[in-house]
């Protein structure tokens, strides 16, 4: 099942592909296993051969996959990368939809919107929160943000690639909650391997380390929901009460982290930087207020 397909015989089921990396491969073989006829194309062909095989529609030109389906997937490194795959095919955008789940900033999200829309297509942003091989899973969900109606019209198809959580008008919105999820995940990541570096100077093995690790980092979310009811709202009413947990406190585990990486000859740029929050809120004369109230340096940076 390699040649062109007719663009009218499946309207409101098929879709198109664009950008087979591991997450277009995967949102393909999960469109394909729903029911789904899907026509795909990428840069290096090659990439398409797994998934044809497995019933996918080669398209020869970024400009035959985009007029197959009125719904348009794309998986790319940026939104620079939309612009040099679809500038030759903008004549056949009108009445489809760019469904752009590639990671970028929101405000090129929202440029990118605009230039959907003067060429007469609609616009989805999108941010996948799980990786690759849990595409279709029950564990995946999806943001979303862009028209409503839109996101209504094509809603059944993209939950087929994980739980739609729409978010809301503005094009930026699904971009903001993606990269704001990925900087709580890479933060993470990078303290993991902080932690790990410093037990192994005392001879623990990753193997040991780790597991102890991710028990602690699984309890973070329980930690968190014991202390507030419902987690921001006091963020929201502007109040940080000291009564569990202060700056002063937590600023002063964040020195004794500095001093003890320092110590170890380890990196110090992730504790520094964490210490440099405490540091503010102290200087700013919080002291005694929760940690929280490190979010006032953060949004209003020197």
């Amino acid at each position: 099942m390699n040649g062109h397909q007719n663009p009218t015989s499946t309207q409101g089921s098929a879709v198109t592909v664009i950008g087979l990396g591991p997450m277009g491969q995967a949102m393909t073989r999960t469109l394909l296993t729903a029911g789904h006829p899907v026509t795909v194309w990428n840069r290096t062909a090659g990439r398409a051969d797994v998934v044809v095989a497995e019933g996918a529609t080669r398209a020869a030109t970024p400009g035959e996959a985009v007029e197959a389906n009125d719904l348009v997937i794309l998986s790319l490194t940026d939104y620079r990368a939309m612009y040099d795959i679809l500038d030759g095919s903008t004549a056949l955008l009108a009445g489809r939809t760019l469904v752009n789940l590639s990671s970028d900033t929101p405000d090129r999200t929202r440029e990118a919107a605009t230039w959907a829309a003067g060429h007469g297509a609609a616009f989805l942003t999108g941010g996948v929160m799980v990786p690759a091989p849990m595409v279709g899973t029950e564990a995946a969900h999806v943001y979303y943000s862009g028209p409503g109606e839109v996101m209504e019209h094509h809603r059944a198809r993209l939950a087929t690639l994980g739980t739609p959580r729409y978010l809301g008008e503005d094009p930026g919105l699904a971009q903001m909650m993606y990269q704001a999820q990925l900087a709580v995940f890479l933060t993470t990541l990078s303290a993991l391997m902080h932690a790990t570096a410093m037990l192994g100077t005392a001879g623990m093995k990753a193997t040991e380390a780790l597991p102890e690790l991710l028990t602690f980092t699984d309890s973070i979310g329980a930690i968190l929901r014991a202390g507030e009811e419902t987690p921001g709202a006091a963020l929201d009413a502007g109040e940080h009460p000291g009564d569990l947990s202060t700056v002063t406190m937590m600023g002063a585990t964040s020195d004794h982290i500095v001093e003890t990486s320092r110590s170890l000859g380890l990196d110090l740029a992730l504790p520094l930087a964490v210490q440099a929050h405490y540091r503010r809120a102290i200087e700013n004369g919080h002291g005694g207020d929760n940690w929280t109230r490190v979010i006032d340096s953060i949004r209003e940076p020197r």
